[in-house]
């Protein structure tokens, strides 16, 4: 179980979170055509694979056009998600002459791409795409979306597809919320009798579109909160307004309803900035290894330790898009704003041109969003593991600690490979001496280790901690690097009797 687990992990950090997406969404257009084709669902193969190639035109169509009026990026990927999940929640045409389809996805698909820029405030598209254009044609042509994707035959697939998206972006909190409140919802509105409540959770499960909804759509990050708490009140929101017994009036809920719905409450609580960035300069902090400057036209409100979406212009951007996630390396004490990267050997095309950016060149960045925090007791003790470039939010967070002049009783213990890798030493240096900040250094590569070296050597392990934090099961742990480290040492410290709560673990969506 563990191979198959560090198997699934390891495949999923080499893949981005939007391109994990686009690929569950062909593979069940896939599995539908092959349903078609040996008679298990309603609709013609023909008419699903026509219909998917007509939403994805009318899709870049108008996302084209809405970005040239706009004059802002095209981003082609979520074109491209948003086109197949229409085509999996509209029903196919019946025939060439089916007066119902055609304006249904013709005004769908204008709408969902209408919603990216017209339906959109500073910038910051409101609601799900999809969602929003079939609760428009549902009031304005009396044509709801069908959301045929929801069948028994589909459910295998969908179940691990939605899976293999809730595990790589970690909102299982969310759909977990949204699946026990729409349970509860449906229970209460049956309580008269036992049998229609399981026979009705039987359908909503097996029969019905509510996997591929909690997993694929509800979870869409540009339209969820950014916090944990505010995402499982989300999620009971829209899982309250799931349940088919919900309305006002003559106006009954319906699962795009409820997103939408569900998609007012994130924006309110939700951040709303949107900053162009002119890079400012470029520092080499280790190898490969770099730090990125940049201005802003305005203070952007963070708390040390937490993310933001970062987009490129595309220029011949590969499958892994130009989009990414990145932890904030500044300070909210500092001006400026700014990011570590590591560079990789085979960067993809958006680290190249993040490589070539020069002073004045732009970028984008929105969806402010992270847990990863110091705790409001600033008498917790706490400990710092990091591997890497998994050393920036601690970067940021110490940077805070050390313009407020405020001390914390910190033990950091920072791993690379070898004294080249080591990044950010001027804070820690600066944190030891102001603070009392210890850091512990280790080096894996052994034989690139120097002789005059004074730290220590290999992985950090249980007897690292238990040598260098006696005191550990006093202590918060924090831990950032790639997916692979981190799950390892939520493990060793659990097996050190580290209480679950003590343990925060970074979501590092910069490696993908």
């Amino acid at each position: 179980m563990n191979t198959l687990r560090t198997y699934i992990d390891n495949m999923l950090n080499n893949i981005t979170m939007y391109k994990l997406v686009l690929y569950v969404l062909i593979g069940l257009v896939a599995v539908t055509v092959l349903l078609g084709i040996v008679g298990l669902t309603p609709y013609n193969p023909i008419a699903i694979i026509f219909s998917v190639l007509f939403f994805t035109a009318l899709c870049l169509a108008g996302n084209a056009l809405f970005a040239w009026a706009f004059s802002v990026p095209a981003n082609t990927e979520s074109v491209y998600i948003t086109a197949l999940i229409l085509a999996l929640i509209i029903s196919p045409p019946r025939s060439p002459s089916d007066s119902f389809y055609f304006p249904l996805a013709i005004v769908a698909s204008v709408v969902a791409m209408a919603s990216k820029y017209i339906f959109a405030i500073k910038r910051k598209h409101v609601f799900n795409p999809a969602a929003l254009a079939v609760v428009v044609t549902g009031f304005t042509l009396g044509l709801p979306a069908s959301w045929w994707v929801g069948t028994k035959w589909t459910l295998p697939f969908v179940i691990v597809g939605g899976l293999l998206i809730t595990r790589k972006i970690r909102r299982f909190d969310l759909v977990l919320a949204f699946g026990v409140v729409a349970a509860v919802t449906m229970a209460a509105a049956t309580l008269s009798s036992p049998f229609a409540i399981v026979y009705n959770w039987g359908v909503a499960i097996v029969d019905s579109p509510i996997i591929f909804f909690a997993t694929v759509m509800l979870t869409e990050p540009l339209t969820t909160p950014p916090t944990r708490w505010l995402r499982i009140i989300y999620g009971g929101v829209v899982g309250f307004l799931f349940a088919p017994a919900i309305h006002i009036g003559s106006l009954y809920t319906s699962p795009e309803l409820a997103l939408v719905a569900g998609n007012v409450f994130s924006y309110l609580v939700s951040p709303k900035d949107r900053l162009i960035l002119e890079l400012k300069k470029i520092q080499k902090v280790a190898n490969d290894t770099y730090h990125f400057v940049f201005n802003t036209p305005k203070p952007l409100a963070f708390v040390p330790g937490q993310y933001l979406e970062w987009t490129l212009t595309p220029k011949g951007a590969d499958s892994r898009g130009n989009r990414r996630y990145f932890t904030i390396a500044s300070s909210p004490t500092e001006r400026e704003l700014m990011m570590g990267v590591k560079f990789y050997p085979k960067p993809s095309s958006f680290k190249k041109q993040l490589a070539t950016m020069r002073p004045r060149d732009t970028i984008i960045a929105s969806q402010r969003a992270g847990d990863f925090v110091l705790p409001h007791n600033k008498r917790k003790k706490l400990v710092f593991i990091a591997g890497g470039i998994g050393i920036t939010p601690f970067r940021s967070m110490l940077k805070f600690l050390i313009d407020r002049d405020e001390t914390r009783d910190i033990v950091v213990l920072y791993s690379n490979k070898t004294i080249a890798d080591v990044a950010y030493t001027d804070v820690l240096e600066t944190a030891r001496e102001n603070l009392g900040v210890r850091t512990v250094y280790t080096l894996t590569d052994e034989a690139s280790i120097p002789s005059t070296w004074r730290g220590r050597r290999g992985f950090i392990d249980r007897t690292t901690i238990v040598e260098e934090v006696p005191d550990f099961t006093e202590r918060m742990f924090y831990i950032s690097g790639p997916q692979t480290m981190v799950d390892h040492f939520d493990e060793v410290l659990r097996d050190l009797g580290v209480p679950r709560r003590h343990i925060k673990k970074d979501f590092f969506p910069g490696f993908a």
